[in-house]
Formats: C-alpha cells, sequence, structure tokens
C-alpha cells in the first residue's frame, strides 16, 4: 500500500477527497452505495482487494464455488430488492460465475460482479489465470467493465450500480486489473456519481395509448390481467390490485410473478402457462382481452404464438421497448416502469363494481371449469400411506403460514411447490425462472438468509439438483444460518423422467440418479437431518426443522414415478394439456402397478 494513504474511517465511509489503493476505493465504493453484505472465494488476481477488506464494514461469506457466490448475491437482491455482491478471482473464478449471471441476466435481477484481472501489462499474453471475462460474459451482462487504472475504479463501480437497478434490472460485470487494485488515486465518492440516469426515449406513455387502453378495459366482457415479475420488480403489487378489484378482473400469474397478488384473492386465478392450472390456461384462451403486466409472453407461458388467445385483443405494459411485440403482437403498448403507468391508467377506469354484472358473469365461468380438476387433485384425496411432493408442499404451506421465504430449485418440485404453496406476499418466492438453473436454490437462499436473518427460509430441491451445489452446506455452517433444507428425493432426474414417460416410450436413459444417504451429508457439516417417508411423519419433522437452533435437513423420500400435471406438451397450444389421469391417481408409479 502506497504509504502515503489514508486509513478509511471505522465505518468505512470516507466523506472527503482521500488518497487509497485500489483496493481501498473498491470496498469504500461499495460502502458508498449501501453494501453490507458480499460473497466471493479470493484468488491471486483478487488478492489485493481481498487484503483490504479488513479496514471496512462489510461481511464477507465464503462461498465453496464461484457458482454459489452468483447465486448468494442474486438470492440476496430477490429477497430484498437490493443489488446483490458476488466477487471472485480471474480465469477459472471468473468463470465459474457465469452460470450465475446468466440465471440474474434471464430474470431480470440487479446484481454486480467483482472480478480480478491479471496486471494490464500482461493483458492479452495468456497469462496464469488470465480470460476475457468482459469478451465471455457479453451476452449474459447488461453491461460489462474493464478497469486498468485506479482512478477508473470509483466511476466504474458507481455506474455499474446504476445501470444493474435502473429500467429493468440486471447483471453488470466489473473487471479489475491486479494493478489497479494496487495502485493509489484520489477517491471521491460524490464526484463520482455517474449522471443521471436517462429512461429509453420509447420511456413515455401517451395519453391517447391510456385512453384507448382504458376504453379497451371497459368494453371487455372476459378480461384477464396477466401479472409478471415486473409487478414485484417495479413494487406495482398495490396498484396490480386496484386495478383487479376496480373493474373485477381475473388475475393470472407466470411463476416469477407468484406473491405478486396475494393467493387468498377472490380475483387470483393461480399460475398460467406449461404447469399452470387447467382453468387458467382455459381462461387466456377464451379472454377478450389481455392486459399484460410486467411479463414478456415466453414459451413456458403462451405455448405456440400462432394458437394463442386468438380471440383476445392485447395490453402489454412493459419496462423494456425490446420485449414489445417480440413473441406476442399486441394491440397497445403502454411501455414504462410498471407502477407509475398503472397510477396514471388507474383514473381512466371506471369501476364496476363489486359483484359487478359482467364480471361476475365471467368469474362464474372460468370458476366453473375448476370441479372436475379438483376432484383429481391429490391434496384433496386421502392418505394412503404414499408420499407424495404436492403433500410435502401443501403440508408446508398449512404449517408454515405460508410465511416463509421459499427457494426453490428447478424441475418437479419447482413446479409442485407454485401449485400447492400458496404465496401472499411479494419476495417470498425465489426461484430460476428464465434460464431454469439446477443448483440454484441452496446458494441463492443462503443469500436470502443474510439479506433476512429474522425470517424463516426453506430450501426445496430435488435430489439431483441438490447434489450440484451441495458443498454450500459447509458455508450454512461456517457462516451458523439457520436454513430449513427440504429434498423431494424420488431418486431421478424427476422432470426428464417425466418428458421421457410421456413422449420418449418411458425410455429412462440417464435418469435413474443413486445419491449419498443426505442426512449423513449434512451430519458431515454439523447440520442435524431426518428422513421422511410418510405424510405421517410430515408435521413431527418440520416441527422439529423449525424449532431446532440452527439449521435442519429433511429428506422426504417421496414416490418415484410421480409427474406434474396439468403439462402442456411441447409445441402445443395452451389449451391442449394432459391431465392428471382419472380414476385413483395416487396409484400412478411403476411399483404400485
Amino acid at each position: 500500500m502506497d504509504t502515503n494513504a489514508n486509513t478509511p474511517s471505522p465505518n468505512g465511509y470516507i466523506t472527503t477527497p482521500t488518497r487509497l489503493t485500489g483496493s481501498e476505493i473498491l470496498w469504500a465504493t461499495l460502502v458508498g452505495e449501501g453494501v453490507t453484505d458480499v460473497f466471493g472465494y479470493p484468488g491471486g488476481a483478487i488478492l489485493p482487494a481481498y487484503d483490504a477488506l479488513r479496514k471496512f464494514p462489510i461481511r464477507h461469506i465464503l462461498v465453496r464455488h464461484e457458482q454459489g457466490a452468483a447465486h448468494m448475491a442474486d438470492g440476496y437482491a430477490r429477497a430484498t430488492g437490493k443489488v446483490g455482491v458476488a466477487v471472485a478471482t480471474s480465469g477459472p473464478g471468473a468463470t465459474n460465475l457465469v452460470t450465475g449471471i446468466a440465471t440474474a441476466m434471464l430474470d431480470s435481477i440487479p446484481m454486480v460482479c467483482v472480478t480480478g484481472q491479471v496486471s494490464s501489462k500482461v493483458l492479452g499474453t495468456d497469462a496464469f489465470q488470465e480470460v476475457d471475462i468482459t469478451g465471455v460474459t457479453l451476452p449474459v451482462t447488461k453491461h460489462n467493465f474493464l478497469v486498468s487504472k485506479a482512478e477508473e475504479l470509483a466511476p466504474a463501480l458507481r455506474l455499474a450500480f446504476q445501470i444493474a437497478k435502473s429500467g429493468r434490472p440486471g447483471p453488470v460485470l466489473v473487471d479489475i486489473t491486479k494493478d489497479a487494485q494496487q495502485a493509489t488515486a484520489l477517491f471521491d465518492f460524490d464526484a463520482a456519481k455517474p449522471a443521471p440516469y436517462r429512461p429509453h426515449p420509447m420511456l413515455r406513455v401517451e395519453e391517447s395509448g391510456l385512453a384507448e387502453a382504458a376504453s379497451m378495459i371497459r368494453n371487455a366482457k372476459r378480461p384477464v390481467i396477466l401479472a409478471g415479475h415486473g409487478v414485484i420488480q417495479s413494487g406495482a403489487m398495490e396498484q396490480l390490485r386496484s386495478l383487479a378489484e376496480r373493474a373485477q378482473i381475473p388475475v393470472a400469474l407466470t411463476l416469477l410473478g407468484l406473491g405478486g397478488f396475494p393467493a387468498s384473492h377472490p380475483l387470483n386465478l393461480g399460475m398460467m402457462g406449461m404447469h399452470g392450472e387447467s382453468w387458467v390456461n382455459q381462461a387466456i384462451q377464451e379472454a377478450d382481452l389481455l392486459i399484460a403486466c410486467g411479463m414478456r409472453f415466453d414459451d413456458r407461458v403462451i405455448g405456440t404464438p400462432s394458437t394463442y388467445a386468438l380471440k383476445a385483443k392485447k395490453i402489454h405494459i412493459e419496462v423494456d421497448p425490446a420485449e414489445i411485440n417480440k413473441n406476442i403482437k399486441v394491440d397497445i403498448a403502454l411501455v414504462g416502469d410498471l407502477a407509475e403507468v398503472l397510477e396514471q391508467l388507474l383514473p381512466r377506469v371506471s369501476s364496476r363494481g363489486q359483484g359487478g354484472r359482467d364480471g361476475a358473469a365471467w368469474l362464474k365461468t372460468i370458476d366453473s371449469s375448476k370441479g372436475a380438476v379438483t376432484v383429481r387433485d391429490i391434496k384433496n384425496l386421502p392418505d394412503s400411506g404414499h408420499l407424495y411432493a404436492a403433500h410435502v408442499m401443501h403440508d408446508l404451506w398449512r404449517i408454515t403460514g405460508g410465511n416463509a421465504i421459499v427457494v426453490t430449485d428447478v424441475g418437479q418440485h419447482q413446479m409442485w411447490e407454485a401449485q400447492y404453496f400458496h404465496h401472499e406476499h411479494p419476495r417470498t418466492l425465489i426461484t430460476s425462472g428464465g434460464l431454469g438453473t439446477m443448483g440454484f436454490a441452496l446458494p441463492a437462499a443462503i443469500g436470502a438468509k443474510v439479506a433476512c436473518p429474522d425470517k424463516e427460509v426453506w430450501v426445496i430441491a430435488g435430489d439431483g439438483g441438490f447434489q450440484m451445489t451441495s458443498p454450500e452446506l459447509a458455508t450454512i455452517a461456517q457462516e451458523k444460518l439457520k436454513i430449513h433444507i427440504a429434498i423431494i428425493n424420488n431418486g431421478y432426474l424427476g422432470m426428464v423422467r417425466q418428458w421421457q414417460e410421456f413422449f420418449y416410450e418411458k425410455n429412462y436413459e440417464s435418469t435413474p440418479l443413486v445419491s449419498p444417504d443426505f442426512v449423513k451429508l449434512a451430519d458431515a457439516h454439523g447440520i442435524a437431518g431426518r428422513a421422511v417417508r410418510t405424510r405421517g411423519e410430515v408435521e413431527s419433522a418440520v416441527a422439529e426443522a423449525r424449532s431446532h437452533e440452527g439449521a435442519f435437513l429433511l429428506n422426504f423420500l417421496v414416490e418415484k414415478e410421480d409427474s406434474v400435471y396439468p403439462m402442456i406438451p411441447a409445441g402445443s397450444a395452451l389449451h391442449e394439456m394432459i391431465r392428471r389421469p382419472g380414476g385413483n391417481p395416487l396409484v400412478e408409479s411403476a411399483d404400485d402397478k
């Protein structure tokens, strides 16, 4: 360190221009941006930064793999709405972040990843652990920076935070050469502030568009609101609820939109799409107006574009102009922040009143389509000794009162959670949607728990995905985090097996899965655990986990060949769903037959 460099104040804030090393500038800038926690793994090219960390009031959570650091920063951001921060060294440390960065990019999560880089004088020489990480991550970041001078570091970092959280949020990477970390420069936090964020020129809602949208809503007989992740990202929950209640419009939600509209609300239809409720998809297909709020019409939601909601006019409210007319052609686009657009639209929407004639008739039509499906729902059938994942999800929801933050992995258990754990509040379901990243749950839950230490956090993971990032159990132990872990263990890569059952003549190639004894694995990390084999054990097992002082793992040994219903086959229309078989759906596995 330069002997002329000044030492930061005890609280880490530096309010006057001060000469610091680049490493100190890194942490001082993060402190100024309000960062209190980072997730990372040290290495040679980032070591100067780690040496300076002791001077700043930032908690560093040591991960066991850099992918875990990215997922933890992601989970932290999803739980709070703040920018999550991950740190890694150059080369393999940086490339190990890529899956987590892509996960955040596809789900629009604000995240800043800081990576070390070889010294600028050897850039481009294939030096030890040199990788062009800005080039590698260009397709999966909102923006990225290569910083090779200490004086450029604070402006780049401050701009990175602005980019990550403005407009449509997303991940930003800042790659810092080792010599930039070691050199000194004048640090002036205020002077490094970026120019004010300038929204995209298209982010302006015209009066004519608002008037036309209001007219469409007023004249619609069978309207449906489609609520996506943007509802939560924009904080538009109250505005959405006001619109739904004022015009008596039912609300269908995407996977990432769950929690953006209360599950218990009478206008909540449930989840739409590939594994959404059949009556929800049917209502969308029969609607004469769709009001898409903060969602992007992805393929898992619409089925085939050529058959999607052909009877409906479409209003799309979206912050990202690139999403307008990308997958589905719409009649009116209101481009802007969802909460702000709804605030402008609401005064123009007349109230139908509770039980209004048109609203009541449409809601009654939708409700009448639920009957046969409800009868075949697993959770409504008597306990026959089998343990089904749906039982576990429903019981977890009931026992916790639905108040926990649930962090899921990807696969069958993810869809069962979405169907049977009813989310009343935003940011209580944390899951990988767009990229569908197995291994996401355990590290993302660590990020959520660090962000919300007083909240109950449950991991729900399959036996396949859990093994991808299970070394992060050591991170839980080291940080002494009280996280509840529920493994839905069916001995298969479950969703892949389901596709093989339905579409590949039950050729279960490479999907049967041998797993370790997860309870013993947890015990090896100093974490308590218990195996659960029957539904009768679920309540006591969950109670034991919740009352235990530290982390607790439950290994739920569920039916091996259960499937998620309904399911829309790839290439099919939204209404062409595979339904749960009739008869006794509790006897579905090969062993039972």
